[in-house]
């Protein structure tokens, strides 16, 4: 289902997706830049990380409900992929101030005009291939925050010992909605060391965060206040002007003055503190084939669609690579629109050529091609940023 089509079986209560898509995407160079960030290409198809994103909401969510906060180098961009959202919902921050001021701004912009609505947390530049068993969980999730001052956090199962991921510790299945067992929080913990994710995925009780989340309005605004009280009243002073000739003005001078941290340190993790028991913090299975595709090695592994056991072997070519020939190599992603690729002898590469700019990698170290973008700034080479 694509923006625009048909949408069937929602919640039955107000739902209110919020797509982050701020982000600049570095490790994603030299085809992600800062006007064309990663969140608005099409890495694996014709439809862009964002138009997916929609796509795989629209069972769930009216297109009217729809929001999206990013900053005013994407924006056109967005307006141009996403013509049926709302104008006046996508939302470009004054200043980048991470996910905590981002999800407070659409809290309470909505608590201002929607109050009785459950807002859903969705990054932009995700995918998801068993998209019917992500509408389940989402529905699911929808209900569970919909019946009380609930948190609902979406993990994926942690089947190997990623040190990229944050993680949470999970108890028991204590209920379940609409067939799909909840189970509460325990903890959070960020990015931990290979030994303790190691030690996690072994224990059978934590799973990604995927940076996913539901709660109703009043939930988030009341958590926002409690755990970041200077967030929060900055918030009630751009959601005050919100609908009124003052809103731009306040908007832009107010939102930078914002501390700078994620959603998670801001709520969740000293929300989590409080203890299993009452923090009503709720995890639901992401089993629905994630990926944030953080990296390029991350697109090979996406791409390559293939057990772990063959992915070290198979070579992923763009498919406008013609011919590809490719003798005693394997393991390698390459992006050279239109033109013939010879490989010969080399394994495990990442090869990415745009029309300004060519990078040679290793899928192992693929995370630290964001160094490169932080070098180019150094020397002055704004251009190709």
């Amino acid at each position: 289902m694509r923006e625009g089509e048909g949408q069937v079986a929602r919640p039955e209560f107000r739902f209110a997706p919020v797509i982050l898509a701020g982000g600049s995407g570095t490790r994603f160079w030299p085809r992600s830049r800062r006007s064309r960030a990663k969140q608005v290409l099409a890495l694996d198809g014709e439809r862009t990380m964002i138009q997916q994103t929609v796509d795989r909401l629209l069972p769930v969510a009216a297109t009217e409900d729809i929001w999206v906060v990013t900053n005013d180098l994407l924006k056109e961009a967005i307006l141009d992929q996403l013509p049926n959202v709302l104008r006046e919902h996508i939302l470009s921050e004054p200043a980048a101030r991470n996910t905590a001021p981002a999800c407070a701004l659409a809290a309470f912009l909505l608590e201002k005009t929607q109050p009785d609505t459950v807002i859903g947390i969705f990054p932009s530049d995700h995918v998801v291939k068993d998209t019917a068993r992500f509408a389940e969980i989402v529905r699911a999730g929808v209900a569970l925050a919909a019946s009380g001052e609930k948190i609902v956090v979406l993990g994926v199962p942690a089947t190997k010992p990623e040190t990229g991921y944050g993680y949470i510790e999970y108890g028991r299945s204590s209920d379940s909605v609409h067939g799909v067992e909840v189970h509460r929080v325990k903890r959070f913990t960020e990015k931990p060391h290979k030994a303790l994710a190691e030690a996690f995925v072994a224990s059978g009780n934590y799973a990604w965060n995927s940076g996913m989340f539901l709660w109703s309005v009043k939930t988030l605004t009341n958590a926002i206040r409690e755990h970041s009280p200077g967030i929060a009243a900055r918030m009630e002073e751009i959601g005050a002007a919100y609908g009124t000739p003052e809103f731009a003005r306040v908007f832009a001078e107010i939102y930078p003055l914002c501390e700078n941290i994620s959603i998670d340190y801001a709520v969740l993790e000293p929300r989590s503190a409080k203890g299993e028991a009452s923090s009503e913090i709720y995890c639901l299975p992401g089993d629905f084939c994630w990926n944030d595709l953080g990296c390029w090695s991350a697109l090979h592994e996406h791409v390559a669609d293939c057990g772990p056991e063959d992915l070290a072997k198979k070579n992923v070519f763009d498919k406008t690579n013609q011919p590809c020939v490719d003798i005693d190599s394997e393991g390698n992603y390459v992006y050279a629109p239109g033109k013939a690729v010879a490989l010969v002898g080399v394994s495990d590469l990442v090869v990415v050529e745009t029309e300004d700019a060519l990078l040679i990698t290793t899928r192992e170290r693929s995370q630290d091609v964001g160094k490169v973008v932080a070098e180019l700034k150094q020397v002055g080479r704004e251009d190709l940023v």
